[in-house]
C-alpha cells in the first residue's frame, strides 16, 4: 500500500494522432522488444487490452506495466504451455471464465478467452470505456474502440460501458471510483448515477475484493477526494465505514505531508495507511477481511488520535510520561502516519527524532536486557523481572538513565536496586 511514482509523458490521444499514426506511437511505447515474450508467441487474433493500452495513451505507462491479452481460444492452456517453455509460473484466476495469470521474468500476464463472436462483442462487456480500447498484435491492425474510450480520455471522463455491466460484477462499482482517482478523471455523470443507485450491491462482494480496491484508492496521489466520494456515495455503509471520516480524510494530502516534512518515501507508505485509518475502524477492517496487522495499525492510529484530540491541543506534549511512552511503544514504526492527523506545530521536530533509530523515548527499550539483569540482581523470569524492564525503559526514554556509552549499565543497574528495594519496602 504506496503511493506509486507516476511516470509522465504527453497524451497520445486522437488529436494530431489519428489512424496508424496513432498506433505507430502506441506500439513505440509499449515497446513489445522488452515484453518477456513476443507477439508472435500468440495465437492470431490476441489483443492487447485494459491498462497498458489506456495508461500508454494518457503517457501514464509503468516501465513494466501488467500486460492483460485477449485470446480467442483456450487462455488457460496456453499460460500453462507458455509457463513451461519459458520457465515461468501460471495461476489460474477463473476457471470458470478461462482466465489465467502467466508471471514470467518479473512481469504480470493475464491471458482472457475472448467473450462473444468477435473482439468488439468483448470490449462491450467490460466496465468503462477506458479500459474497453483495445490493440490487436496482428501486425498493421488498427486500434479497436467500440465504446468511444478515445473520446472519453480526450474529455478527461471516465464512462461506464453500461449499466448493466456495473451489476455484473458490483466492484465495479468502487473501481470506478478509484480509476478516476488513480488516472485524474471525473466520473461522467450518468456512470456516477449508476454508482450511487447501486451502491449496497457493492455489501455482496467478497471483502478482500472491496479491500483491495480501497487500498489501491487509499493509495492515488489525490485518493482522499475518491475516498469521500465513496463515503457520500454510501459505497461502504455496508462494510462498516466511519461516516464521519469526510472532514478529517479531506485532510489527509500530500501537501499536508510535506508541511510536516515528510519525505517522498514515507509520504509513500504513510499517507495510505493515514486515510485507512480514517475511513475503516478496526471492526471494519476485519469484516474486509484485513489482516491482523492492518486492524492493530488502524485501531491504534484512530486511538491516538481521539486520545490526542481530548487532550485540547493535539500535541504529543500534551501526554503525560507513561501515555507518551505507551504511544511510541504501540506507534513505533507508524508515527509519520499518526502526524499526518495531528496539528502542524511540533510535527517536524517529532519527525526529526523518530527519524533518528537511538532516540530513547521514540525507540523506546530497556538499557539492560532480562538475561544481563538476571545475572547482576538474581531475578528469576516473570512478572517482577518484566515490571523492572518497563522501570527502565520509561527511565532511558525520559533522560533519567543514559541512552547510550560506558555508563549506561552502572546507571541501569542502580536505578534497578533502588525500583526493586522501593518494591521489596
Amino acid at each position: 500500500m504506496h503511493i506509486p511514482a507516476r511516470p509522465r509523458q504527453d497524451p497520445i490521444l486522437t488529436r494530431g494522432n489519428a489512424g496508424a499514426a496513432l498506433e505507430a506511437r502506441l506500439w513505440e511505447r509499449l515497446a513489445p522488444d522488452r515484453w518477456p515474450l513476443s507477439p508472435s508467441d500468440l495465437p492470431p487474433g490476441t489483443a492487447l487490452v485494459g491498462g497498458a493500452v489506456r495508461d500508454a495513451l494518457l503517457g501514464r505507462l509503468a516501465a513494466q506495466p501488467d500486460l492483460d491479452l485477449v485470446v480467442p481460444g483456450e487462455a488457460i492452456a496456453l499460460a500453462r504451455r507458455l509457463a513451461r517453455q519459458r520457465g515461468g509460473s501460471c495461476v489460474v484466476l477463473d476457471p470458470e471464465r478461462d482466465m489465467a495469470r502467466l508471471v514470467l521474468q518479473g512481469w504480470t500476464v493475464d491471458l482472457a478467452r475472448r467473450e462473444g463472436s468477435d473482439l468488439a462483442s468483448d470490449l462491450w462487456r467490460r466496465d468503462y470505456s477506458a479500459n474497453a480500447i483495445a490493440l490487436p498484435l496482428a501486425p498493421g491492425a488498427s486500434l479497436l474502440d467500440p465504446t468511444g474510450g478515445l473520446e472519453a480520455l480526450e474529455r478527461r471522463q471516465l464512462v461506464a460501458v453500461c449499466e448493466s455491466n456495473l451489476l455484473d460484477d458490483p466492484l465495479r462499482l468502487l473501481r470506478g471510483i478509484r480509476l478516476a482517482a488513480e488516472l485524474e478523471l471525473t466520473l461522467e455523470a450518468t456512470s456516477l448515477g449508476w454508482i450511487g443507485r447501486h451502491a449496497a450491491r457493492l455489501g455482496t462482494v467478497a471483502g478482500e475484493r472491496v479491500l483491495s480496491e480501497l487500498e489501491r484508492l487509499a493509495a492515488a496521489p489525490d485518493g482522499q477526494q475518491g475516498l469521500e466520494q465513496a463515503l457520500a456515495l454510501t459505497l461502504l455503509q455496508a462494510w462498516g465505514a466511519d461516516p464521519q471520516a469526510g472532514a478529517t480524510l479531506a485532510c489527509l494530502t500530500p501537501g499536508a505531508a510535506a508541511e510536516r516534512d515528510l519525505s517522498p518515501a514515507e509520504t509513500a507508505w504513510a499517507l495510505p495507511l493515514a486515510r485507512l485509518a480514517r475511513l475503516l475502524p478496526p471492526a471494519a477492517v476485519e469484516h474486509l477481511r484485513g489482516s491482523r496487522r492492518l486492524q492493530q495499525r488502524c485501531g491504534g492510529l484512530r486511538r491516538w488520535w481521539e486520545r490526542l484530540a481530548a487532550g485540547g491541543s493535539g500535541g504529543l506534549e500534551t501526554l503525560a510520561e507513561e501515555p507518551r511512552l505507551q504511544l511510541h511503544r504501540d506507534l513505533e514504526a507508524d508515527l509519520p502516519a499518526l502526524l499526518l492527523g495531528l496539528p502542524r506545530a511540533g510535527a517536524q521536530g517529532a519527525l526529526r527524532r523518530w527519524r533518528d533509530q537511538e532516540d530513547p523515548l521514540f525507540h523506546p527499550r530497556a538499557p539492560l536486557n532480562g538475561h544481563v539483569l538476571s545475572q547482576a540482581l538474581g531475578l528469576a523470569a516473570g512478572p517482577e523481572l518484566g515490571a523492572l524492564l518497563q522501570h527502565l525503559t520509561r527511565e532511558r526514554a525520559f533522560g533519567r538513565i543514559a541512552a547510550e556509552g560506558p555508563a549506561q549499565r552502572d546507571e541501569a543497574l542502580q536505578a534497578a536496586r533502588q525500583w526493586l528495594s522501593c518494591r521489596r519496602g
